[in-house]
Formats: structure tokens, C-alpha cells, sequence
């Protein structure tokens, strides 16, 4: 999905690479290096378009942090490395950079971060409890006790746009999101289950409505710390009445074409909603959220 931002293969994984030691040790002193935190954020400088731009280090200005090869573009070699945020460069999140990067910098910064939050959640073997240490570039790791090794693991989820198939939608808002600001529905998939189903269960589970012909959109990595987002569109199917589930949402309701399109108008523009309609905010423009509205804003859904 060309338009779809997180989502664009802009480089080359050449993951046969990642156990190539030789090679690895040749294009590291040749690679453009991500640096990532461990709160998930990167050095940045704002460009000539106003936006904040990764900012890439050299091989001798990387630190000693785990070095994780990401990939190539061409024959220039991209690696990430874990290190503490210095005062030479603005230190962003992908959610503060996302929406304004091109494609390589937020595929880049997407894989880098998810590999970091993995390792970071991951260092003793699901087995047997003994430490693990990274292999194969940052992409595996090994338990040192049993030999056993193990991959990264992304959590599926899925997200939807609910219509009526008139002008109509569903949004919701979290207990954590401000009063205002409302979202599509979304909720993980579980074991045994498949997308559709998923689809239907989550909807039904939070608000109480049924819905038809579910349809696949696409998808997007969302590194927070693990997800992979499964976005869909679906259509009401029976009563529309809405009845949430309060441990799971903080309310949910229908709201007009018009009423979504005037909060999406003030959630671009930073401006205070000036309506009295409950909905006040939608999400950014780098979320799979706003591209499944923005779809259906143009009657394609």
C-alpha cells in the first residue's frame, strides 16, 4: 500500500546476508547507522522541508550497542544499534516522526525499534529459563543452555471501519484518550481464531453490534511494542443500537460523514473542534486507523 505510512518495502532485507560474517563486517564499515534508544526514539534534525529527518551515524560514532542489520538500498548497507540519546540531535519517537518521514526512514525506524523492543522483552529462553544472546545480525537469539532458537514474534491485531453502508461509521474511544477523541474499533486476534472471526468478536464484544461482509484492507507494523495492525472494513448487520463494553471502551457511537470529516479537518489543522458533536479528534494520518476513515471519507469502503 503505496499510501499506507510504516507499510512500504523501501529496502532490501537480503536476510541470506545475516549470517554472512564477512560480509556483515564489510558493510558495516560502510553503513549508515539508525541509532534507537531504548525508549524507542532517534536522532533527528529538521530538513528543508520543515520536518524532522533521521539523522544517520558513522560506523566509528555508533557506540558499542548490539548491531542489528536491517538491510540495503542498492549497495549502501543500513544497521541499527542501541544506544543512550545524546545532545547533538533532536531524540524523536516514531509516533512524533512517523507521519512526516519518507518511506525508508519510517521503514527503517519501524524494523529497527521492533527488533530493540523484542530483545528487550526476550532475553531468557521461553524453555528453560537460561539467558539468550543475539544471532544471525540481531534477528535470532540462541539460549546458551539448550542450544534452542528463537524468532521475532509480532502480535496480530485487527482494526476496523464499521458502516452502515450509507453515512454512517462506528468509532470509539479508550478509557486512556482524551474525552473527544474517538478511533476505529481494534483488539487482538487469540489463538485459534481467524481474522473474520476476530473481526466479528471484537466489534460485537465492545459494542454490542453485528456486522457483514468483513473485508481485508491492509496491513501495518506498529512497533508499540509488537503489533502487527490488520485493518478491515465491514458493514452493520441488524440493529444498530450500541451498548459498550465499560472495561473495554470509554463510550462509542455512529457519527455522520460530515461529522468525521469536520474532525479530521480539525485534527490536521491543530485546531480546536467548533461543533458541539461529541467527536473532536481522529487519529493521526500515520495510523492504519486514519487511512481505513480516510477511505471511507472518499467512498471507497
Amino acid at each position: 500500500m503505496a499510501d499506507l505510512p510504516l507499510s512500504v518495502a523501501a529496502y532490501d532485507r537480503v536476510a541470506d546476508r545475516r549470517t554472512d560474517e564477512a560480509w556483515l563486517a564489510d558493510a558495516w564499515s560502510r553503513a549508515r547507522i539508525v541509532a534507537i534508544s531504548r525508549r524507542s526514539s532517534a536522532p533527528t534534525a529538521r530538513g528543508g522541508d520543515g520536518a524532522p529527518h533521521l539523522v544517520y551515524r558513522e560506523p566509528d560514532d555508533a557506540g558499542d550497542g548490539p548491531r542489528r542489520f536491517l538491510g540495503v538500498v542498492g549497495d549502501q548497507p543500513y544497521f541499527a544499534v542501541t544506544t543512550e540519546p545524546d545532545d547533538r540531535d533532536d531524540w524523536l519517537t516514531l509516533r512524533e516522526i512517523g507521519g512526516r518521514a519518507d518511506d525508508l526512514e519510517a521503514g527503517l525506524l519501524t524494523a529497527a525499534i521492533a527488533l530493540e523492543q523484542w530483545h528487550l522483552r526476550h532475553p531468557r529462553c521461553p524453555q528453560c529459563g537460561e539467558p539468550t544472546t543475539e544471532h544471525k545480525a540481531g534477528w535470532t537469539r540462541v539460549c546458551s543452555n539448550d542450544g534452542s532458537e528463537h524468532f521475532p514474534r509480532m502480535d496480530p491485531a485487527v482494526i476496523m471501519l464499521i458502516h452502515d453502508g450509507a453515512d454512517h461509521a462506528l468509532l470509539g474511544r479508550g478509557h486512556q484518550w482524551n474525552e473527544g477523541r474517538f478511533s476505529t474499533l481494534a483488539g487482538f486476534v487469540e489463538p485459534g481464531e481467524s481474522l473474520e472471526a476476530a473481526v466479528a468478536r471484537e466489534v460485537l464484544e465492545e459494542t454490542n453490534v453485528g456486522v457483514r461482509d468483513i473485508r481485508y484492507v491492509a496491513s501495518q507494523p506498529w512497533p508499540f511494542p509488537a503489533s502487527l495492525m490488520l485493518g478491515f472494513t465491514a458493514v452493520l448487520d441488524g440493529d444498530p443500537s450500541v451498548q459498550i463494553d465499560p472495561v473495554e471502551m470509554a463510550e462509542a457511537a455512529w457519527f455522520s460523514r460530515d461529522e468525521i470529516a469536520a474532525a479530521r479537518d480539525w485534527t490536521d489543522e491543530h485546531e480546536p473542534a467548533t461543533s458541539g458533536s461529541r467527536l473532536q479528534a481522529i487519529p493521526p494520518r500515520f495510523s492504519i486507523s486514519r487511512y481505513l476513515i480516510d477511505r471511507w471519507l472518499q467512498g471507497d469502503a
